[in-house]
């Protein structure tokens, strides 16, 4: 959101690349989570567990991949736009508050999944 606000390129896309990648290895891991539940024989009609867990972080990682291709977007906008103006500082701005809500539910499913009992 600074790199945005003052107009620096090539931290925002630097910013967003290594957020991107990190989305990305999210959405593997997520993958690989749901493998290894499926092994186990926890699907989603196996319990209320199963549905409700498969519901909410399938839910999260759709909101998750939606932000990554808003970054995609965002990244592609500063190398097309001859000047990095208001709109595309507004556009990086806009997905980046997206993104932080996106990682402050995380939070509270990451809590509610994993940590209580």
């Amino acid at each position: 959101v600074f790199a945005a606000e003052r107009g620096d390129v090539q931290k925002l896309r630097s910013w967003f690349t290594i957020t991107f990648v990190l989305g990305a290895v999210f959405i593997g891991g997520q993958i690989f989570e749901y493998a290894s539940l499926v092994k186990e024989n926890l699907t989603l009609s196996s319990s209320v567990y199963g549905s409700a867990f498969y519901l909410t972080t399938g839910f999260h990682g759709l909101h998750v991949t939606g932000g990554l291709i808003a970054f995609l977007f965002v990244l592609g906008r500063t190398y097309a736009a001859k000047k990095f103006g208001h709109d595309q500082a507004t556009s990086a701005i806009v997905v980046s508050y997206y993104w932080h809500f996106v990682d402050v539910v995380w939070i509270g499913l990451f809590a509610t999944i994993y940590l209580i009992k």
